[in-house]
């Protein structure tokens, strides 16, 4: 294979269809991803009003099974794993001997032996080679399945009724962070509930080969409502008003769980040890003492947009670095998650602001989400 070749971004089963589509194609995590189809604005506001049709096979699933694989899991992730029923999912990370934050994930339990664990498309071989390497000694398999799935979701308030139209599966009885067997549009499909836009939505684990049809399937069934597909120029806005972290932004290997906020998803009572488990001890408790950067929302008062990196400044001193930010079509402002110290990190500190190139523009800072839908 030439050098070209091998480095040629990855195409996803639907890529001839996003085209057909008129998308602006970009180069995500080595895979060449639909970034809007018209206009991102237009496209978040359907996902928070009607709803939007993504394509998310990017992302990287590996299958874990085997008589230990709820003890290799619970050893090799910091949540506790085992104590996850059939069909449920747990939101996680999997970390470092010193604590550094690899990858977050969800991990599905499929069955009493079974598992899907699913990883960012950025960081899919990275934690598939840390599994493969932590699960020496265990009864349990770790399986590459990224090529075995195509993922398809459909998110706003009216992805429930689009996939009653197709399905006969429980939907209602299907709880957010769950996942269960079922036929859609007649394919099989894994329909979890684990959304990443702050909407009620569903995602769709099918075979790539039935992926063409179950997203022109989702399209028809959600014509009459307002669905439209939508890129990950707008997921990201949507994330981002709905606080949610995204690797590579607001977490990362410089960080530990305690940096980012995230200390619950540590679980230091369950049986066994875990890897990171001493460093994360001693982060918990230095969190305690003296608390790191705290995570916060940032709200414009004037029309800049902040971007990753940019320092965030009080009394003309650096206090925090902006890791998200964006135009944010809900509220009508620029907005920005920032790690500050946390001697500004309370909603409503004054004399908070953004350097932006320079100049010093007024922010305010809010609690996170910005959003939050009307259950």
């Amino acid at each position: 294979m030439s050098s070209t070749a091998a480095s040629a971004p990855r195409r996803t089963a639907l890529d001839a269809l996003h085209r057909s589509l008129g998308a602006t194609m970009t180069d995500f995590a080595g895979w060449d991803m639909p970034l809007r189809y018209g206009s991102e604005r237009d496209e978040h506001t359907a996902v928070r009003t009607r709803a939007g049709l993504f394509d998310l096979s990017h992302m990287g699933e590996i299958t874990v099974t085997g008589a230990q694989a709820a003890a290799f899991l619970n050893h090799a992730l910091v949540g506790n794993i085992a104590s996850v029923g059939v069909g449920r999912a747990r939101y996680t990370m999997i970390c470092q001997a010193d604590g550094g934050i690899l990858d977050d994930l969800i991990v599905y339990r499929l069955a009493e032996t079974e598992y899907m664990v699913v990883a960012n498309a950025s960081n899919a071989q990275v934690v598939l080679d840390a599994l493969t390497e932590r699960v020496a000694g265990f009864d349990a398999e770790v399986r590459d399945d990224r090529d075995a799935y195509a993922l398809i979701a459909v998110q706003g308030p009216e992805s429930p009724g689009i996939l009653k139209s197709l399905t006969d599966a429980d939907l209602d009885g299907l709880k957010y962070y769950a996942g269960l067997p079922g036929t859609v549009a007649g394919v099989p499909a894994l329909i979890a509930r684990t959304g990443y836009t702050g909407e009620d939505g569903f995602e769709l684990f099918v075979k790539p080969e039935h992926a063409v049809a179950l997203w022109q399937a989702l399209t028809e069934a959600g014509e009459g409502v307002g669905l439209v597909p939508c890129g990950l120029s707008c997921r990201d806005t949507l994330r981002l008003e709905a606080g949610m972290p995204l690797y590579g932004n607001e977490l990362s290997t410089s960080l530990t769980p305690f940096d980012a906020g995230l200390g619950r998803v540590v679980k230091f009572e369950k049986e066994g040890d875990f890897v990171g488990r001493e460093a994360l001890r001693e982060a918990a408790a230095k969190a305690e003492t003296d608390p790191p950067r705290v995570l916060v929302g940032l709200v414009a008062e004037g029309r800049r947009v902040p971007r990753s990196g940019y320092p965030v400044v009080a009394g003309g001193e650096v206090v925090g670095e902006v890791t998200s930010g964006a135009p944010s079509p809900t509220l009508g402002k620029p907005i920005a998650m920032a790690y500050v110290d946390a001697a500004h990190a309370a909603p409503g500190t004054p004399g908070v602001g953004v350097d932006i190139r320079g100049s010093h523009e007024p922010y305010e800072v809010v609690a996170l989400p910005f959003y939050k839908r009307q259950k």
